[in-house]
């Protein structure tokens, strides 16, 4: 193993992460009265380009009118391949609240992109002496960003989250798809004559999941556009979780409780994991490294897995 230690990604809860259009400021008081860990308001894909200048005049309002909880408030700017995305960010941070805490960046394709928003940022913040540090998270939505994934989770202290966009990286892959997430018709094996559908975009959350776990940031899942679809949206949230993702996008309140389900452990792993700790910190005293739980070998790695189910679980309960 490396001597390099690997650094813990931030103290937040990031189950569900949920998206309004800031052209709609009506849904606002309910984003933020839901269960959702982290609401974002958006001003780029669900804005229409005549809706821009009014959608931030709204976020920018509602920042701090609103009272969003304990909840982490970000808003999705629009991409660095348009001409509003530096208005975006000039205008929330000269004219919003502290109560901001984080900036998605979309589209990201590599290092100099998250630099450049990093650099504008900066200087708003010391023209105006903001003492809170907006941090960012980015999307992963193209063949350049899934490249460049590990330089960009790299690339600012700011960086504390990076999400996977499916429909848009769907597209600049070329993949064969109009679907947004999940498991797609044409993609499947067949084993005796029957049909087995992997996940498409398994590589492309590893990818993620090892970059973000490398510099300490959280992987979080994108969409999944069909929301009448829960038992599809539950089967690719597992996955997810299973991968090592912390969370997943809602783009639908009824997405909010199958997100936090599924991102939260259940009683019985977190008594297991308790009960793994103890055993452990116990062979420590009798000068052990390992030991056996219920039948089986647990040893310093078994530790670190439960380490990650109960600091998860003192996130939720705090």
């Amino acid at each position: 193993m490396s001597f390099l230690s690997q650094p813990l990604p931030p103290a937040r809860l990031n189950r569900c992460q949920l998206f309004g259009p800031g052209s709609r400021e009506a849904l606002f008081e309910k984003m933020a009265k839901s269960q959702a860990d982290v609401i974002n308001l958006d001003l780029e894909d669900s804005v229409a380009p005549d809706d821009k200048d009014r959608a931030r005049s709204n976020i920018i309002q509602a920042i701090g009118d609103v009272d969003w909880g304990d909840k982490t408030l970000s808003v999705r700017i629009n991409g660095l391949d348009t001409p509003y995305w530096y208005r975006d960010v000039v205008d929330l941070l000269e004219q919003a609240s502290d109560r901001l805490d984080q900036i998605m960046i979309p589209k990201a394709g590599n290092a100099a992109d998250i630099y450049a928003v990093d650099a504008l940022v900066t200087a708003i913040e010391r023209a105006k002496g903001r003492t809170k540090p907006i941090a960012f998270e980015v999307i992963i939505e193209s063949a350049a960003g899934i490249s460049h994934v590990e330089d960009i989770a790299a690339s600012s202290p700011r960086m504390q989250a990076i999400s996977l966009g499916a429909a848009d990286f769907a597209a600049s892959m070329g993949m064969a798809t109009t679907g947004i997430g999940g498991t797609q018709e044409n993609y499947y094996m067949l084993r005796d004559g029957q049909k087995y559908w992997p996940d498409p975009w398994h590589w492309a959350q590893t990818a993620i999941v090892a970059a973000c776990r490398t510099h300490g940031l959280l992987p979080v899942d994108g969409p999944y556009g069909d929301f009448s679809d829960q038992e599809g949206f539950i089967a690719q949230a597992r996955r997810s979780a299973t991968l090592g993702m912390v969370g997943k996008w809602a783009i639908h309140p009824s997405q909010i409780a199958l997100c936090n389900d599924v991102f939260s452990p259940d009683e019985a792993a977190i008594t297991e994991a308790r009960e793994i700790l103890a055993a452990m910190e116990q062979a420590k005293k009798d000068g052990a490294g390992a030991t056996v739980y219920k039948g089986r070998l647990v040893d310093i790695a078994s530790m670190k897995q439960a380490q990650v189910i109960v600091r998860q679980a003192e996130l939720i309960a705090g």
